[in-house]
């Protein structure tokens, strides 16, 4: 690969440093070192910026001036430099821009170039195939496949292979009973993997579509207003966490599914208010604690696993929840050496159940069908050219996402208080102390 495609030549080494070099002969030297004069700016071969198509390649010198150069250098006629200036073509230290396969110093105004001397002979690096196969895939897009049959031949071998690797490629494969049984895994697997046609999937997604087109700020309009285009942030108030209550379409969006419920800040807090009137409100909670513990900080893990063990898990826990034995004995094993993922499996159960059992009695309860009732449905604005540059002149500042959290976090320390079993025995011993 030249350095024209490889990018700048270094600069090139000193005298010193080529005569110090270990492990070569006196007549390599002398030609590194007739190479290195030969690019000196003062006394070498003059070069000049060149402009080859499109692109500017500097540090280009001609035929004619090499030669000449040589000729006054070395004392020696014409017909000896050229043979001498094939030679440094030949094998590398000077090559064509032009034609790369005419290999011969030509004493008229062709141009060359002074190869990197990292591609010197004296370099002595192994044979490798990665290099010419990446120069050769350059040649085949600029010449559109325009290479020679051994060209051709070499570029596939190199590019196939690539880099040595452990196993050997061209070697017959052995089967044995590892494998074949591997292999039947994955087959049965396989054949045992639900497949669906592609007109179920569209039919579903057109009523995916269908079902929460009246959701989607982009394809039905917000009411009252878009607050990014009328700056009136009674969107943004309506639909808050912390609003009391909510409009009829976030109402009406409880209803899609378990997951848009829960996903709802404010539907999550009217499922708890059910789930208190039910007595079952542990599993709710269950399943926030290990949210908590799945998404928090690592070092609060072994803390959390301890609290969830004593609330949820332990044998007359005070909010102990009802899962089946399997999922129990394993979700108890694995809190043995807590993880973020050791609750996977009784959070997974008791989603289920939520979904299943919980979730429709909810919606035929009094708790959501009273808040149907009380659900705003807001008016839309019509606002006026002049009252929409007064918006934007009395634009209210937006509340900042760290306040938000603190805010959030402060909910659900004063839940997590209120949620905490009392023991008994300790609120006695205080009484007595406080008495005494």
């Amino acid at each position: 690969m030249t350095s024209c495609e490889a990018g700048n030549p270094l600069h090139p080494p000193t005298q010193t440093e080529l005569l110090g070099t270990s492990s070569m002969s006196d007549d390599q030297i002398t030609v590194e070192v007739f190479v290195v004069e030969m690019q000196d700016p003062k006394s070498g071969v003059k070069g000049a910026d060149q402009k080859l198509n499109v692109t500017i390649i500097p540090h280009v010198i001609n035929g004619q001036d090499i030669l000449a150069w040589i000729v006054t250098k070395m004392k020696v006629t014409t017909e000896e430099a050229q043979a001498f200036g094939t030679m440094l073509v030949a094998y590398g230290y000077i090559y064509p821009l032009q034609n790369h396969r005419k290999l011969v110093l030509v004493p008229d105004s062709t141009l060359y170039r002074f190869q990197t001397p990292y591609f010197w002979p004296m370099q002595k690096w192994p044979a490798e195939d990665i290099d010419y196969a990446i120069y050769l895939a350059r040649r085949n897009i600029r010449k559109k496949g325009m290479l020679e049959p051994y060209e051709q031949r070499r570029t596939h071998s190199a590019m196939d292979y690539g880099l040595d690797r452990l196993i050997d490629p061209n070697a017959e494969e052995v089967l044995t009973f590892d494998m074949v049984r591997r292999t039947n895994i994955f087959l049965t697997q396989a054949l045992m993997r639900s497949a669906v046609k592609s007109s179920v999937s569209l039919t579903a997604f057109v009523k995916y579509v269908t079902t929460h087109h009246n959701h989607d700020p982009f394809l039905t309009t917000p009411v009252p207003s878009n607050p990014w285009i009328t700056d009136s942030d009674e969107f943004w108030q309506l639909n808050s966490r912390s609003v009391d209550i909510p409009t009829k379409l976030s109402v009406e969006r409880w209803v899609l599914s378990f997951w848009e419920l829960i996903s709802d800040p404010r539907g999550r807090v009217d499922f708890k208010l059910f789930l208190k009137k039910e007595h079952s409100a542990e599993n709710m909670a269950f399943y926030e604690a290990a949210e908590e513990m799945r998404w928090g900080a690592a070092s609060a893990i072994p803390e959390k696993s301890q609290f969830i063990f004593n609330t949820f898990l332990k044998p007359g826990a005070p909010r102990w929840i009802n899962i089946d034995g399997r999922t129990m004995g394993l979700t108890v094993k694995g809190l043995v050496v807590p993880h973020r993922y050791v609750l996977d499996a009784a959070q997974t159960h008791i989603f289920l159940l939520m979904k299943k059992d919980t979730f429709y009695r909810y919606l035929k309860s009094p708790v959501h069908k009273d808040m149907q009732k009380r659900a705003l449905v807001p008016a839309p604005h019509v606002f006026t050219d002049a009252q929409l540059e007064a918006n934007v002149r009395n634009r209210n500042p937006g509340i900042s996402p760290i306040l938000l959290w603190q805010q959030e976090e402060e909910e659900k320390a004063a839940a997590a208080a209120a949620a905490r079993p009392i023991d008994v025995k300790a609120m006695v011993a205080t009484n007595k102390l406080d008495r005494k």
